[in-house]
């Protein structure tokens, strides 16, 4: 009986049952590591591949989880011997149904609950810390550059997803007085949207400055923005060699740290990662704030000024 239930968990294809019970794959939120899944009556669920290859899911709207016989449970409110049977019936189905979606990478149980607490925050259209507080204005916010890559939990707090080729490692969490990072997550990159037409990017220490960034130097239709949350891991090293290298033709990185030594030596990191990208046609420039520590700075102050501003900085070309 262990055995049958083992091959349910590792064998059948969880994406495909839930289809048959009326989900469909969200492709715009699905991503190779992770699959979203959403119902005509509001349920959604994210569906991964544990290390040990058994399917799990979790439920945003419900605190159902768990294998496919939880699924099947969550779904019918039936007992597991009735569970057992509608899996059995399942697996005689036909081949083409039981595998009409590409491999699922396996992740880790921490990156799933990573991906839990993140999928049950909100996007944000808007944020009182950052709007109040930070000066962010709230054009930046829902502009299409950022629209999607911040969320708020249900505490108010400001989350800024980090991504790298696996997908979702975790997040930073910012509010008044807190700053932290979710609970079993990695660093990597927090990036807004990508664009073709794309001819900078911007790195800097913090979200909250990359935000500042943009408001004190609009330019939505040519740059990009990464940060990378803290002092850079040797993973965030090679990952911002890999963003430097497939930016477009005669690009521009800009490293915009903070104004300090700390800052520096991170601006000297992302002058090494577009080196190892390997591309002579890439420029880089450091930009360092004017008399403030960060960015976030330079734009409360400008924002509490009236009249013009004072010079926020000079590119300094490598």
């Amino acid at each position: 009986m262990e055995a049958e239930l083992q091959k349910f968990k590792t064998e059948i294809d969880m994406r495909a049952y839930a289809a048959t019970q009326g989900f469909q794959l969200d492709h715009k939120e699905s991503w190779a590591g992770s699959a979203v899944m959403r119902h005509p009556s509001g349920d959604k669920i994210i569906i991964k591949r544990d290390a040990d290859s058994h399917w799990v899911f979790f439920s945003v709207k419900t605190d159902a989880a768990g294998s496919i016989i939880d699924l099947v449970q969550h779904l019918h409110g039936i007992s597991l011997g009735a569970a057992r049977k509608e899996l059995r019936s399942f697996m005689g189905m036909p081949a083409p149904v039981l595998a009409p979606y590409p491999p699922l990478r396996r992740v880790t149980k921490d990156r799933i609950g990573v991906e839990r607490a993140y999928a049950r925050a909100q996007t944000a259209t808007g944020h009182p810390y950052l709007e109040n507080e930070r000066g962010i204005p709230l054009e930046i916010l829902v502009s299409r550059r950022i629209i999607g890559r911040i969320r708020i939990d249900r505490r108010g707090n400001a989350l800024f997803g980090h991504w790298d080729a696996e997908g979702l490692s975790g997040f930073e969490i910012k509010n008044r007085g807190f700053t932290g990072y979710s609970t079993g997550g990695v660093k990597a990159l927090w990036t807004s949207h990508i664009e073709h037409a794309d001819n900078r990017l911007v790195v800097c220490e913090s979200a909250i400055d990359a935000l500042s960034f943009a408001a004190l130097f609009p330019d939505d239709a040519h740059t990009r923005y990464a940060s990378l949350g803290g002092k850079p891991t040797p993973a965030q090293k090679e990952l911002l060699r890999t963003a430097a290298a497939v930016m477009p033709t005669s690009s521009t990185v800009v490293a915009a740290m903070d104004a300090d030594a700390a800052g520096r030596e991170m601006a000297e990191v992302v002058r090494e990662a577009v080196k190892l990208a390997g591309r002579a046609d890439l420029r880089f420039e450091i930009r360092e704030p004017q008399n403030a520590k960060d960015w976030n700075e330079v734009l409360t102050r400008s924002t509490q000024r009236s009249g013009s501003r004072a010079p926020l900085s000079e590119p300094h070309p490598a």
